[in-house]
């Protein structure tokens, strides 16, 4: 089974924010293409001209170009990445705001892509698709099988805004298909994953990457919290791997009084540039918690470096990725692009928090290494930056941080273990748990579509024994019954399912909740605060 929504995999996103870094500005190709010339173009154009006139085959020139930029650029940082015109566009709609396309969230179960959300306002909506409908044909061609992946469909249903694909829907109380001619329009991209009030006085916000608008739709989140009521504020960027800087900059700007410093970045070929708090922000006095994680990277280890070297708030969680270099994109010719590191930030109190990368496989496998060194289970196994690493304080109050390799949380929250059993791996890495709560939605959509909101279908949740019906499945899926190892792992099976249902109910605003209450880190935000 596999699972996907509409922006691609957890995972492929996340490496797509270190390969997006943090941007400043394009430049013109001119500037860059007149320089490498006067350096080494000379001998590059010499080597391809020997090996076409000499070598023993024909040999196809652009392509061993397009082969040797990324090796060339391998040499520099992790960072420093070639992005082929084919893939620009996919790559920088992650952080643009939108995209254009049909205005679906989807997965693929059983060869078959079944539509789990439908964007609001988006076409699909407008000519009333929904939720559980599976998508058969796409212009005219059977579109199901073995060989339909995530990247085939989207590469099918997006396009430019205007031009139109035609699909032939399989609906539950329907024996025909249901023919739709859609119009292709533009799709909001949101960065902010959900935000809601925890407690009477604490708003949570959950940042997922830092876009062209996720300021206006950060600061939209924090307004409406306040508006109800919400003094306090957990800004949750774990999983978020980056993105553009100066959205950062303006996030952080509404919590620093004016003077303080935000940021700063210096490269060899780049002036120190200082990001300057205006004392504009509407939340200056507001009490703050950032929580972080190993996968909180670039612009989120920014936001957390100003707000804990500034003495602002608390940073709860585990130690971030380590990513200190800045990316700028450079647009070419042929419609590549390449981001080149350009120069390095530093938090307030002077530190660079970027790991070393000297040794390409420690880089690539530091977050393994973390792991099996026990980093997330126990505070005392952190020794890269106590140990290795220079010693800084903090503006005001003078604590002491550590840069080299990410940033040290105030209060370490290990790893949740609780409930982990071998029969809930088994069940969770095999995406069972994810393809019952789609068929138990699928099959009682109409029930549970009756509930005017998410706390009235979880408490309806809450009578039907979920895990037994669950493990009755997983059963018919080839993975036996264990009693006492369900029984183990029972509460979180029923939190997994019971968020998983909601979500393909009423979405993300139903999910988060749901599935919060069972986070220790936030929940240890929450008691600070309360506090």
């Amino acid at each position: 089974m596999k699972k996907v929504f509409i922006s691609l995999s957890i995972a492929l996103a996340v490496m797509i924010g270190f390969i997006i870094g943090n941007i400043i500005t394009e430049r013109a190709f001119s500037n860059m293409f007149d320089r490498s010339q006067v350096s080494s173009g000379g001998k590059i154009d010499a080597i391809l001209n020997i090996i076409n006139k000499q070598y023993v085959d024909s040999v196809d020139t652009p392509e061993l170009i397009e082969e040797a930029i990324p090796k060339i650029l391998s040499g520099l940082d992790p960072h420093s990445v070639y992005i082929p015109a084919s893939d620009l566009q996919s790559v920088n709609e992650e952080l643009e705001g939108s995209f254009s396309g049909i205005g679906v969230q989807f997965n693929i179960q059983h060869d078959t892509v079944m539509i789990v959300g439908v964007i609001s306002g988006g076409p699909s909506e407008k000519l009333g698709i929904l939720p559980g409908d599976r998508i058969v044909t796409v212009n005219d061609t059977l579109f199901v099988g073995k060989d339909i992946t995530n990247e085939k469909v989207m590469k099918k249903l997006r396009g430019k805004k205007g031009t139109t694909v035609s699909i032939g829907i399989q609906r539950n109380d329907e024996k025909e298909l249901l023919p739709f001619t859609i119009e292709r329009g533009d799709i909001p991209v949101s960065s902010i994953d959900v935000a809601y009030k925890i407690t009477d006085e604490i708003g949570y916000v959950k940042v997922s990457k830092f876009g062209g608008n996720t300021y206006e739709e950060f600061f939209s989140a924090l307004n409406n919290l306040q508006n109800r009521g919400a003094s306090k504020f957990i800004i949750d960027l774990r999983s978020n791997s980056g993105g553009y800087l100066e959205s950062a900059i303006q996030m952080i700007n509404e919590f620093l009084e004016k003077g303080s410093l935000i940021v700063y970045t210096e490269g060899k070929s780049e002036p120190r540039r200082d990001a300057i708090a205006t004392g504009s922000g509407l939340f200056l006095e507001n009490p703050l918690v950032i929580l972080i994680d190993e996968w909180s990277a670039s612009a989120s280890e920014i936001f957390a470096g100003a707000i804990q070297d500034n003495d602002r708030g608390m940073i709860i969680g585990r130690r971030s990725f380590g990513k200190g270099l800045v990316q700028q994109q450079i647009p070419l010719r042929d419609g590549s692009a390449v981001r080149l590191t350009i120069s390095r930030y530093y938090t307030p109190s002077g530190r660079s928090i970027q790991k070393p990368y000297e040794d390409e496989s420690d880089y690539e496998n530091d977050i393994m290494n973390r792991y099996l060194h026990g980093e997330f289970d126990s505070e005392d196994s952190i020794h890269v930056n106590k140990a290795d690493s220079i010693e800084y304080h903090t503006l005001k109050e003078g604590r002491v941080v550590y840069g080299g390799g990410g940033i040290m949380p105030d209060i370490f929250v290990p790893r949740d273990t609780f409930g982990m059993t071998s029969y809930f791996n088994k069940v969770n890495n095999s995406g069972l748990l994810y393809e019952y709560a789609f068929q138990y939605a699928d099959q009682n959509r109409a029930k549970l579509k009756s509930f005017p909101d998410y706390q009235a279908l979880e408490n309806y949740l809450n009578t039907q024994n979920l895990s037994e019906l669950f493990a009755g499945f997983a059963a018919g899926k080839g993975i036996r019954r264990n009693p006492y190892l369900i029984s183990k792992s029972n509460s979180l099976i029923e939190n997994r399912l019971k968020a998983y249902i909601v979500r393909n109910i009423s979405g993300d605003e139903g999910f988060y909740p749901i599935i919060n209450q069972r986070d220790n880190t936030l929940k240890r935000a929450v008691e600070e605060l309360s506090r």
